[in-house]
């Protein structure tokens, strides 16, 4: 690799670097995993970084990457997620415990989600892409986005109403 794309490609993951950690962890709720994912998908996009400078988001393409290596790693995983009943304690101002509890609630609930439907969540909400920005990074239509969304908000009424949050 030139110089030049190396300085560039510096300059890319300096620039991007936070971003793109946030969607890596809101995709695997695991730090050490979304570090992990974040440099695997940089090492790939590396390689290849003299054609994918030249395109106009090369973060959407290393997003594509994220995702399509936590898919794998979905596929190979034989544990299942457990998830806790209740959150730990955290400290905070009482004025905010309200706010606290239902950003717990929400997580745990898009936590629980399937794979699939956890990653469409994270794009659309987390990420504010568009639906046919979600559809290009997961390498899917339109619609599947749209049904995934909305079977994800359906289960988040429903736990929000079995722990009497809905408004």
């Amino acid at each position: 690799m030139k110089a030049a794309q190396e300085d560039s490609f510096r300059e890319f993951v300096e620039g991007s670097w936070h971003r793109l950690l946030r969607t890596a962890y809101l995709l695997t709720a695991d730090h050490g995993a979304a570090e992990d994912l974040v440099q695997t998908a940089l090492m790939r996009t590396y390689k290849h970084w003299h054609r994918i400078e030249r395109e106009d988001a090369p973060e959407v393409y290393v997003r594509r990457v994220m995702v399509n290596l936590n898919i794998s790693a979905w596929r190979r995983r034989k544990v299942v997620e457990h998830v806790v009943a209740e959150p730990p304690e955290r400290a905070a101002h009482p004025d905010h415990q309200e706010t606290h509890a239902l950003r717990d609630e929400l997580w745990r609930t898009v936590r629980a989600m399937p794979p699939r439907m956890r990653t469409v969540f994270v794009l659309r909400y987390f990420e504010d892409l568009s639906e046919a920005e979600v559809a290009s990074v997961m390498g899917c239509a339109v619609g599947s986005v749209k049904s995934q969304v909305s079977r994800g908000l359906a289960r988040l009424r429903t736990e929000l109403r079995a722990g009497g949050r809905a408004r």
